[in-house]
């Protein structure tokens, strides 16, 4: 345990409590008055009287004059000359318009000021307090300076909100705590959010704006010290509300900026949690009073009861702490501002109307009133479904394009020729959608005992902790099980095994939303469907192998052996007949005329028989050559690169072309099928040039990048249409090629 921060929390606790017991005592010691004055001519006035306070309660009214405060002068009372407010008196004198006078004796009020003053305040302080405790115990080990100040902020929030009890019936001391109080809530969570992305090596500000903040508090602080006389107030709370105003504005400012550099997804979300949250919490203030008041001397709602919503933000953090899965607060607050953009004409037409709709007979008023509602209302549900129907306004909630990315992936899914592949996809579509970092395969038979898990699962020990989560996900096809960090999903089933696909964060998820999940079912259906088809066709390449080696084939199986089989034939026929063959009668026809004539001229039949010698040598090359494309043996005995390199040696013998091979950073891969496929590929690609392309140079390279290999190959010939390139029938070896290229899982990209 770190000494220095166990002392750090003590020393905050100790005096957080200590000032929310004076600040309970003063509030308990006296209600809450609520009237405000002026003096004119000697006179103390009442200017305004707020609703629901002790005053409203009494009869109290604008324009009555203050005799007497607790039987003295009401000019010697310092909340009078200083604060222009009535507070901590026992009675009160007044003198009404009418002439009467009236004396008030002021008793203990339970009433809506006392729960937004005391109870809610000490709601919001406990809950801080508590979960400060849940701060202190994960961090104390570590000593960062984030969790210090998070704690400092929490602590100081709360005490703001208590302090503004005190501060509204006059307590000096409570009104500069609470001035500085609630200046200072903007800069500690900005303090925090420093310490905070430092320590994660992401620090997006400087210094500098905290330490302009702070002298914007202590510029405050020492007006209201220095500056205490009633007639100034004018100058003070205009004063102190615009510095909370630039500093709430300020916080915003740089969570937004933070919000675009930070690189991470899982910072990203962490990000706009806390943007959202302080927004709900923050926002009504500003709103209904701050700005109001700053810049038109009016508040819409009392800044009492404004502050009540500052209790979002530790009930917030507490559960969290508490929730193993948190809320998508980005799918509520969009659908917040779909609901909001809906209700705005309702409420307005709703308004308007009831203005418009009042009568001297209380029922008659009520009656019309409640139809007009009602059919607002109607209307309303019925414009909504129509606008989702017609114009996809649903669309403004949600925050990804769930539709999109179905379809995109069924179209990749159209493409795919391997299982790997299939996963390859389905994990990337997920990753990009959700708010995951990892998705792992996991395999399990029937008893749910693991057939394949992924390398790196079985290293972060995943399905040692979500053991219990992944066996509930096979018990049906596109089944979620959410969990703390992510969720299981299972994509696939067959007669003897479950596919699982495990996502999970480095951070608590928030729950999936209705349309994450729908959004995840479907793409399980459409992986479980593809997944049917390749097993079903690797089984039968399996059986198809049983039976070869059982010697024992199916007449189908036959029927399609022998098809190849004739096939395969034909074209070597094929091959034969138009090269080997025909050089063969040729030379048998030379044979005879040479046999001919050596009768009559042996001389001149040596020198021919060398010709036929010749034209041998070249059927025997161009035998080997044929049988060097049905098997380049070399490429078996020695390797992809060796085998590359005779055969372009071949073609510059055979052609003038300038061939050039570069395979210098090629790592070999290990499979012979994945290179022998390479060899035909760059086999095809030469033929394609001396055949079609009146190329003079060509570039053939082949290089290892990361676990993959790219060919590339160019050259300066004529080129062709690339968009019908693999329509014409003479384009049958590119279309040869990108078969093969599929077969590889890999793409392949033409450029003219």
């Amino acid at each position: 345990m770190s000494y220095r921060f166990n002392k750090i929390y003590v020393l905050l606790l100790l005096l957080s409590l200590v000032l929310s017991t004076y600040f309970v005592y003063q509030i308990a010691k006296s209600p809450y008055i609520g009237a405000l004055t002026t003096i004119k001519d000697g006179q103390v006035i009442i200017t305004e009287v707020e609703p629901n306070t002790w005053s409203k309660e009494v009869g109290i009214e604008k324009g009555d004059i203050v005799l007497k405060i607790d039987d003295s002068d009401p000019l010697s009372k310092y909340t009078v000359t200083h604060l222009e407010s009535v507070e901590q008196i026992k009675n009160l004198t007044i003198k009404k318009e009418t002439g009467e006078i009236i004396k008030y004796e002021v008793d203990f009020l339970l009433d809506n000021q006392f729960v937004f003053q005391v109870i809610i305040p000490l709601i919001v302080y406990f809950l801080s307090v508590y979960c400060s405790i849940f701060i202190y115990k994960s961090n104390r080990d570590s000593n960062k300076k984030s969790a210090i100040f998070l704690i400092l902020f929490l602590l100081t929030i709360s005490l703001a909100y208590l302090s503004a009890g005190g501060s509204a019936r006059g307590d000096v001391f409570s009104r500069y705590l609470n001035l500085a109080f609630f200046l200072l809530t903007p800069i500690l969570y900005l303090h925090f959010i420093y310490f905070y992305f430092k320590e994660m090596s992401n620090v997006w500000f400087g210094k500098k704006f905290l330490w302009i903040s702070y002298s914007i508090i202590i510029i405050n602080v020492l007006v209201e010290i220095l500056i205490p006389f009633g007639p100034f107030l004018s100058i003070r709370r205009p004063l102190n509300l615009f510095s909370f105003l630039f500093l709430s504005l300020l916080v915003l400012s740089v969570m937004t900026v933070g919000h675009k550099k930070v690189s991470y997804r899982t910072q990203k979300y962490i990000i706009r949690v806390l943007i959202i949250s302080n927004l709900l919490a923050f926002l009504p203030a500003l709103l209904f009073y701050v700005i109001p008041y700053a810049f038109f001397g009016i508040q819409i709602f009392s800044p009492v009861i404004l502050a009540s919503f500052l209790i979002i933000i530790p009930f917030s953090l507490v559960y969290q702490f508490l929730a193993t899965k948190i809320y998508d607060i980005e799918f509520i607050v969009g659908r917040v501002r779909y609901y909001a953009l809906l209700a705005i004409v309702p409420a307005i037409i709703a308004t308007l109307i009831t203005l418009t709709l009042k009568t001297g007979d209380p029922l008659i008023y009520t009656t019309r009133i409640f139809i007009i509602i009602y059919v607002i209302f109607l209307s309303t549900f019925y414009l909504k479904e129509v606008f989702d129907f017609r114009f996809k306004l649903v669309r403004i909630s949600e925050k990804y394009n769930y539709q999109h990315s179905i379809f995109k992936y069924t179209q990749k899914l159209r493409i795919a020729n391997s299982i790997d592949q299939v996963i390859l996809e389905l994990k990337s579509v997920i990753l990009e959608m959700m708010l995951v970092t990892e998705a792992k395969l996991f395999i399990l038979d029937r008893n749910q005992n693991i057939v394949y898990i992924s390398e790196d699962a079985v290293n972060n020990s995943i399905y040692d902790r979500y053991e219990k989560h992944i066996k509930e996900a096979t018990m049906e096809i596109a089944k979620v099980v959410q969990f703390d960090k992510g969720f299981a999903l299972n994509i696939g089933e067959t007669q003897s095994k479950h596919y699982l696909l495990v996502c999970t964060s480095k951070i608590n998820t928030p729950k999936l939303t209705r349309d994450e999940i729908s959004c995840l079912k479907a793409l399980a259906y459409y992986t479980n469907v593809t997944l049917e088809n390749f097993l079903k066709l690797e089984e039968m390449m399996e059986r198809v192998e049983i039976y070869q080696s059982e010697g024992n084939n199916p007449t189908w199986l036959s029927r399609v052996m022998y098809s190849i089989e004739e096939k395969q034939r034909s074209n070597l026929a094929k091959d034969l007949h138009d090269s080997v063959l025909q050089d063969l009668i040729s030379l048998k026809r030379q044979l005879e005329v040479a046999a001919i004539e050596m009768e009559s001229s042996p001389d001149k039949s040596i020198n021919y028989m060398k010709d036929v010698q010749d034209n041998l040598i070249k059927v025997i090359a161009t035998t080997r050559e044929t049988c060097n494309e049905l098997r380049p043996q070399i490429l078996y005995d020695l390797g992809l690169d060796k085998a590359l390199e005779k055969l372009i040696g071949q073609y510059k013998d055979l052609t003038s072309i300038n061939i050039k091979l570069n395979i210098g950073n090629l790592s070999l891969p290990t499979d012979i099928e994945i290179q022998l496929n390479l060899y035909r590929i760059s086999q095809e690609l030469l033929n394609n040039a001396v055949k079609h392309s009146q190329a003079e140079h060509i570039l053939l390279m082949l290089v290892s990048i990361k676990d993959r290999i790219v060919l590339h190959y160019e050259d300066d010939g004529v080129g062709t249409d690339e968009k019908s390139i693999f329509n014409k029938h003479e384009s049958m070896g590119l279309s040869g090629i990108r078969e093969r290229v599929k077969l590889l899982n890999g793409n392949m990209d033409v450029y003219e």
